[in-house]
């Protein structure tokens, strides 16, 4: 069963009242990165390649907190602090507008004891401007069943 937007807002910081939807919380673009170096994950572990922040452009027509995307694929870090409670999963799926601009979001499962400033997979297929703090992504939550909670190498990432 998934819990409602009121649930998870609870479990997410900052949010404001527009955030919070019937059955999630919208989760804000906080950095784009670009990818610039292959990583490498293997039976054994993983290396992330380098990847480098994409720069906030100045647009005659865009608030100077705008990324101009060109069509390619981007990291996107969002800008709230997540924790997935005990009991719970999470699921991070795109809002519409990303859609209906010819863009996609990837995400991975969120597992129980996850506290962090997730990422996600930016597909862009047409050119697209994405102000920082823009909602692009929900987050939901389903209770679920679990032996352990989240103790993995991602688990506090970008809280500094």
């Amino acid at each position: 069963m998934f819990r409602s937007g009121a649930f998870v807002a609870d479990h997410v910081s900052p949010t404001t009242d527009e955030q919070v939807q019937p059955n999630g919380v919208d989760l804000t673009a906080d950095v784009v990165f670009e990818q610039l170096e292959p990583g490498r994950i293997t039976r054994d572990g993983k290396q992330i390649g380098d990847r480098i922040a994409r720069p906030l452009e100045e647009l005659e027509e865009a608030d100077p907190d705008t990324y101009y995307l060109p069509k390619g694929a981007y990291v996107v870090r969002y800008g709230e602090r997540i924790a997935i409670p005990e009991g719970h999963v999470g699921f991070v799926y795109p809002r519409s507008s990303l859609m209906r601009n010819s863009c996609m979001l990837n995400t991975a499962v969120w597992d129980a004891g996850y506290e962090g400033r997730g990422e996600g997979l930016l597909q862009v297929h047409h050119d697209i401007e994405l102000e920082r703090g823009a909602r692009i992504a929900q987050l939901v939550f389903a209770r679920a069943d679990h032996e352990d909670v989240y103790e993995g190498s991602y688990q506090g990432e970008h809280l500094e």
